[in-house]
């Protein structure tokens, strides 16, 4: 048999791991240290070498700039300073909630010493807690359409002057002022929470009713309708574009313009917070040795700015390692137009997470754990990103937004969790993200055990993480041909093996059977997920066929008995993860 590139190495398949979840525990170090056993970045420095084996090549690293939270309950989105990963005492302490700048150091060279990569999560967006307020132009916007204004032009004093004395200019000498954001959410001097779009004087640009005097009439201006005291009907009226300083127009439109998210809006168009946001991306990648970018909340913030962003980044990595940096955009909606959307725009072989994908996990487990008749998984991947741009998609299952109690939370029942990362792990397309919450478990108030459990309280999930790192290669065929059980296959390279997938949401704990071509007639071959002492075999007919077999509400991984890695299943791991 011949396969496509022959007598050239096939490289181990890629698979990115997120390594937090909401309730992460991380005991940092004390105020004067810079080093603590129990800090998150220690921990994961020591399970690197144990996790690389199992086949996790990147790891996805919490946002580890100096953030406005001490009891780290915003886990680093809730950004303060950029240049302040874990150095400098400010927000009350040194260190940030996942350790300090020395333990991050000893981290991403311990990940370069295991062959895995680092991405850190860059929060672009926005910045929060400012050491003081200024005053500063602003206008309120409709919480359902950020295009409408509903108050007239006046002056607020916002917490947004960042001077990060005690970094003392250390790697940036930027101080970021009132010009550097679009918009904010806290007025000190009314002590009002609204959203405010900051605008340039008003006094320097057309006074209102004279840019359309013809609206204005009509009750349609802005500032008419402020007056009128009625809220803006914007079915109706024309979203009028304020002159000068104004949201970012290359954005999503959710609420008629997505750029405001959260606290301090940055305003990316300015010239210095271009610059020091690129310089930064320089840093990150050249002196602290990250390998790539997850970038958080990217529907919010310009898409020409973060293609411009993720070309220095490149750059940047290139001139270090000598290729492109990893990139993923989090573009969380249920719409696969808008996520292509950011795609084509910022383009450069970046990926985006496949929201809609988890979508459609949750509505298959919804509807197999109703019974109902519509539990079909021929449409697994009906809305997703993966059957739109597979090459562009990062697969999951959960993630820190997604887990129970969060805001967007996704209900998977717990089951079948172990059918869809099969899923994710073992395709060709696109590339698989495991969650620190499903591979160790959750704390919180909605705690859960690790996903994938067996009756005998093994996890599948180390298993198969294992069996994409050993066994998911080569061409694939679909055997997608009925309601409750699928599969396919994948025929291997010239120097990595293949195997037969099968997942069932057939009766639980019933058999099913896929019947599939593999073309090795009279081989052995085994479903490694299956007790060792009794493993699940088929044997290949003179068609190069077989009847795999499969267990309701669970997936089967089939192999060639003998060959090599079989042994090793189940594989040896521990779910104790704050014990190690």
């Amino acid at each position: 048999m011949h396969f496509p590139g022959q007598g050239q190495q096939t490289p181990q398949n890629q698979t990115l791991f997120q390594t937090f979840e909401w309730h992460t525990k991380s005991d940092k170090p004390s105020h004067n240290e810079s080093h603590s056993p129990g800090s998150h970045y220690a921990r994961l420095a020591r399970l690197t070498p144990s996790l690389a084996g199992l086949g996790l090549t990147m790891f996805w690293l919490p946002p580890g700039c100096k953030a406005n939270e001490p009891s780290g309950n915003g886990n680093g989105y809730d950004h303060y300073d950029y240049w302040d990963l874990g150095e400098f005492d400010q927000k009350c302490r040194r260190n940030t909630k996942w350790g300090s700048k020395e333990e991050l150091g000893d981290l991403v060279r311990q990940l370069k010493g295991n062959g895995v990569e680092g991405i850190w999560d860059a929060v672009l967006n926005h910045k929060t807690a400012g050491d003081t307020t200024m005053e500063c132009w602003a206008v309120e916007v409709d919480g359902e359409d950020r295009r409408v204004e509903t108050s007239a032009p006046k002056k607020i004093t916002p917490w947004i002057v960042y001077n990060h004395d005690n970094r003392n200019g250390a790697y940036s000498p930027m101080k970021w002022r009132a010009e550097h954001f679009s918009g904010t959410d806290w007025d000190q001097r009314a002590e009002k929470h609204a959203i405010y779009k900051i605008i340039d004087d008003p006094a320097n640009f057309p006074k209102p009713g004279q840019e359309h005097p013809d609206l204005f009439k009509k009750g349609m201006h802005r500032i008419s309708r402020f007056l009128s005291g009625k809220k803006s009907d914007t079915k109706s009226t024309i979203a009028m574009k304020r002159p000068g300083k104004d949201w970012a127009e290359d954005v999503d439109d959710l609420h008629g313009n997505a750029d405001y998210l959260m606290f301090s809006d940055i305003d990316h168009k300015h010239p210095a917070v271009r610059e020091d946001l690129f310089r930064w991306a320089d840093w990150m990648i050249q002196e602290n040795g990250l390998d790539g970018f997850r970038l958080d909340a990217a529907a919010h913030f310009s898409y020409g700015f973060a293609r411009d962003w993720i070309a220095r980044a490149h750059e940047a990595s290139r001139a270090k390692r000598g290729r492109d940096a990893f990139i993923v955009g989090e573009v969380w909606t249920g719409k696969v137009a808008k996520i292509t959307r950011w795609l084509d725009t910022v383009g450069q072989g970046a990926y985006a997470y496949d929201a809609p994908l988890v979508s459609d996990f949750s509505r298959v487990s919804k509807d197999v754990v109703a019974g109902s008749p519509n539990a079909d998984l021929r449409t697994i991947m009906r809305s997703s990103l993966l059957k739109e741009r597979p090459q562009s998609a990062v697969t999951l299952v959960t993630n820190h937004d997604t887990q129970p109690g969060q805001a967007a939370a996704t209900p998977i029942d717990v089951r079948l969790k172990s059918l869809f990362y099969a899923f994710i792990l073992l395709r060709a397309e696109g590339l698989p993200c495991v969650f620190w919450g499903d591979m160790y478990g959750t704390r919180g108030k909605q705690a859960s055990p690790p996903a994938c459990l067996t009756s005998g309280n093994r996890s599948l999930l180390p298993d198969l993480v294992f069996a994409r790192r050993m066994f998911a290669y080569g061409q694939q065929t679909d055997y997608f041909d009925a309601q409750s059980v699928v599969g396919w296959t994948r025929a291997g390279t010239h120097d990595r093996p293949g195997c037969a997938v099968v997942l069932s949401v057939g009766p639980y704990n019933k058999w099913s059977t896929k019947k599939m071509q593999v073309g090795r007639p009279g081989e052995i071959w085994v479903d490694v997920l299956s007790d060792p002492r009794q493993r699940v075999e088929v044997q290949i007919d003179q068609t190069g066929s077989a009847g795999f077999h499969c267990l309701g509400w669970s997936p089967a991984v089939y192999v060639r008995k003998d060959v090599p890695g079989v042994e090793r299943f189940p594989v040896q791991f521990s779910l104790d993860v704050y014990q190690q």
